[in-house]
């Protein structure tokens, strides 16, 4: 089937009660998907219950796209698909109800030919609404593509081919090959479906032809292809073939589909743990939300592609799409760069968690959005994991623990190849047992609950009200995530022998210790830090206070978490550092620097923070004041020397943690680390302080893009010195202007408190940094971008579009 991007020529029409809280007359806007209508909104701290988005309000929207389809149409088969809109979206073609998805992360098809008028103007309109529906940010529209599918009458069944490994071999594999075929002629007919297997250089290295009759509307095809001496996936060599499907008839191609897959087998056990080709990988794992910082929940290819890239380059090997059911792009990316997933259904199934979540949807809708992510993932190799459901209230109640039965097997009966598993909270599955209820009767909000019980949590984790909720809800799935519950990982192997453990939630804190149980038992098979990249909403989980305020949210202008290794912007904070020295990657030690305004203060900070600290020397005002510093390394001891002179040497590595503070006198210049291992230098790391005068500084990743296809260019915008030196403590409002073949897609920062606009042409710089996102228009050609500063020379750069 032609599959083409209908992204472009969309306007939004904006309801009288739309999210920009204008009444009166309707506004439009034209608008170019994939489009996040909540990042466009002003934030306002009078939000109801604007802690969990943000301060991004909610509201109405509608988006109408008018198109015309000739004649020639009328005899095949076209099909709209939506791989994303949030929220309960309804969509119409002409006027007339066609179909809709009430949850926001399902990939849904529109069957359209009943609708449509060919050779005649068409309309469609989708329409959908967001409230107080989530706990995080959740964006709002059409977030992401759409395309349109046009199919001959005997055609392959959307999401009809699934590849499967069935066996490998010392020099082998063999795969199979299941095709749905679907015949939508008015008589019997008959075809032959031709399956062709392309290495990862393009080359055919398998083929199979199967005779079929088409005497029913849809028939199911099966083959085997032997494959020699393959070329096998894994994170370290993610090798991708090509499956490519036809069905033929007459010596007429009636249809061809190309399916991208890795060969690789998996297997599972409480001594080995999990296992990709017969060896053991533990999973280093990030949890992630699906919004992209300064362009909001916009999913665009390049966007994933990013994120992917960066945490794959900081050591991570694995992602949990927590919450919900992860995008098409970043699978696409995982399996591409070997980064493997845990792909989530559910944030709630019954009960609910805030007024108008998916809960209400749930006992309707569950089936068909299980469905939905499971055709979405079954030919991608990176996905190993299932999860049913993330602290979900239901898992300690007798009725729970049957909706948990009937969601593990219906996945098992839709894939049989990868482990199911739910992530828990044991807090949660207890919570009404231990009467942790507001009086106003509403379950108390989980991460307050934890934040305000501190050590005490353990204890309550480690009880056997916790133990007797969730046993049922674990046995029904082949691996038991634990969010927060790492004080269980040694005592529930007696009690459970039998149990695969995953760290699917962890504090960031906790990584140290943590990664050491998971490389001494091997039914604890992985840890998943709470958060890898920075999201909207959940604001200010991470906030460093000094005021003895140690409460789970920020208050307004905060509107990001601000836990992840990564930054919104995809800048590496401190803590990712420390993470990759704690795994071994990192031979090199890190400095980070404590903010020496709070000097000899106590900091307040929620289990989900770090220090309050950033990699650099350069504090003007401070000169001669006192300073702290984190050392981290894996090394046996770390000197401290400044320009040269040592200053101190402490003992280092996993005996202490991987952690050393030092401290001494702020003095600018040069502030060096230096690693010792058996009394040899290991590795060094410096940090220079920069000069006062800045000069504006860019750096794209790429300045060739191409049109129409979800590519970005994502500008880095630093304040450094002449040196290159990167100054933090000068902050500047830049301003952006992009030209030609293309548009700014998103500006911002990392500032977890700015009050600026994401979709504004200025911004400031936050620790000396700013991100663009240059978005390229549909035709080829040439932008120029132009980024000013006060007091400094403007900076321009150009970017191809092809």
């Amino acid at each position: 089937m032609k599959r083409e991007q209908f992204n472009a020529g969309w306007i939004l029409q904006e309801k009288s009660t739309m999210i920009t809280g204008i009444g009166g007359d309707k506004k439009t806007k034209s608008v170019h998907l994939p489009h996040d209508l909540m990042i466009e909104q002003k934030r306002r701290p009078d939000i109801p219950n604007g802690k969990r988005k943000g301060f991004f309000p909610d509201g109405h929207y509608e988006y109408v796209k008018r198109f015309t389809l000739g004649k020639e149409y009328a005899e095949k088969r076209i099909t709209f698909e939506f791989e994303g809109v949030y929220m309960n979206a309804e969509v119409f073609i002409n006027g007339e109800f066609a179909g809709g998805r009430p949850y926001g992360y399902s990939n849904f098809y529109i069957d359209a030919n009943r609708f449509l008028k060919f050779g005649e103007e068409n309309s469609i309109t989708v329409a959908g609404e967001t409230s107080d529906d989530s706990r995080w940010y959740s964006g709002a529209g059409i977030y992401r593509n759409v395309f349109l599918i046009a199919g001959e009458r005997i055609h392959f069944a959307l999401d009809g081919v699934k590849i499967t490994t069935a066996d490998i071999g010392a020099d082998y594999a063999v795969m199979n090959i299941e095709s749905v075929v679907a015949n939508e002629t008015a008589s019997p007919q008959d075809a032959v479906v031709v399956t062709e297997l392309f290495d990862p250089r393009g080359k055919i290295v398998a083929s199979d032809t199967v005779p079929v009759s088409l005497l029913e509307s849809q028939i199911k095809v099966r083959g085997r292809l032997f494959v020699k001496n393959p070329q096998l996936w894994d994170v370290d060599s993610p090798n991708l073939y090509t499956v490519r499907s036809s069905i033929r008839s007459d010596n007429t191609v009636l249809d061809t589909e190309d399916n991208h897959f890795g060969i690789r087998k998996l297997s599972l056990d409480v001594e080995h743990g999990l296992m990709i080709n017969g060896k053991t990988v533990k999973l280093r794992g990030a949890c992630i939300h699906h919004d992209n910082g300064v362009i909001g929940a916009a999913t665009f290819e390049r966007a994933e592609e990013r994120r992917a890239e960066l945490l794959k380059a900081a050591g991570f090997n694995a992602i949990r799409s927590d919450p919900t059911p992860i995008s098409k792009a970043l699978l696409d990316a995982c399996d591409r760069l070997g980064l493997l997933v845990l792909d989530e259904t559910f944030d709630m199934w019954t009960i609910r968690k805030t007024l108008s979540d998916y809960s209400r949807y749930f006992p309707q809708w569950w089936e068909q959005d299980v469905e939905s992510m499971v055709a979405k993932d079954y030919n991608h190799p990176c996905v190993i994991l299932y999860s049913i459901g993330n602290e979900i209230p239901d898992t300690g109640t007798k009725n729970g623990t049957l909706w948990g039965r009937k969601l593990a097997e219906k996945i098992r009966s839709l894939d049989g190849s990868r482990f199911i598993a739910i992530c828990i909270n044991g807090m949660v599955s207890v919570m009404e047992k231990l009467a942790m209820q507001s009086e106003q009767n509403k379950p108390a909000e989980i991460n307050s609950m934890m934040t305000d019980m501190g050590d005490m949590m353990k204890q309550a984790q480690m009880s056997d009200l916790v133990t007797q909720a969730t046993a049922e809800a674990f046995s029904c799935v082949d691996v038991a995530g634990y969010n927060y519950m790492d004080c269980r990982y040694v005592s529930d192997h007696e009690l459970f022998p039998n149990r695969i453990i995953l760290g699917s939630e962890t504090f960031p804190r906790d990584i140290a210790a943590n990664w050491k149980l998971v490389e001494s038992y091997g039914h604890v098979i992985g840890d998943f830090t709470w958060a890898g990249w920075d999201y909207l909403g959940e604001v200010g989980i991470g906030e460093v206070r000094y005021d003895g305020n140690t409460s789970f949210n920020g208050e307004y202008p905060w509107h990001i978490a601000w836990c992840g290794d990564f930054d919104i912007t995809g800048n590496r904070r401190p803590i990712s550092f420390y993470r990759e020295t704690v795994w071994g990657f990192r031979k090199n030690p890190y400095i980070a620097v404590l903010n020496p305004e709070h000097y000899g203060k106590k900091p307040c900070v929620t289990p989900w923070g770090w220090s309050d600290s950033i990699g650099s020397w350069t504090w003007p005002g401070y000169e001669g004041k006192p300073i702290t510093l984190e050392v981290y390394s894996a090394a046996d001891e770390v000197a401290l020397l400044f320009d040269g002179v040592l200053l101190d040497k402490k003992p280092a590595g996993k005996a202490n943690n991987f952690l050393t503070v030092f401290n001494t006198i702020y003095r600018p210049g040069k502030l060096e680390a230096v690693a010792y291992t058996a009394g040899v230098e290991s590795g060094r790391f410096a940090l220079v302080s920069a000069a006062p005068e800045v000069e504006l500084v860019l750096a794209t990743d790429r300045t060739l893009l191409k049109g129409g296809i979800g590519d970005l260019a994502y500008l880095t915008i630093s304040l450094a010195d002449r040196n290159g030196n990167n100054n933090p403590s000068v902050e500047k409002k830049i301003t952006v202007t992009v030209k030609g073949a293309g548009v700014l897609q998103g500006l911002g920062s990392g500032n977890p408190k700015s009050e600026e606009d994401y979709f504004a042409t200025e911004c400031t710089t936050f620790y000396g940094k700013a991100l663009a996102v240059i978005r390229p228009l549909d035709e080829p050609g040439k932008i120029e971008v132009t980024v000013q500063a006060p007091g400094c020379s403007p900076k321009s750069l150009s970017l191809t579009v092809n």
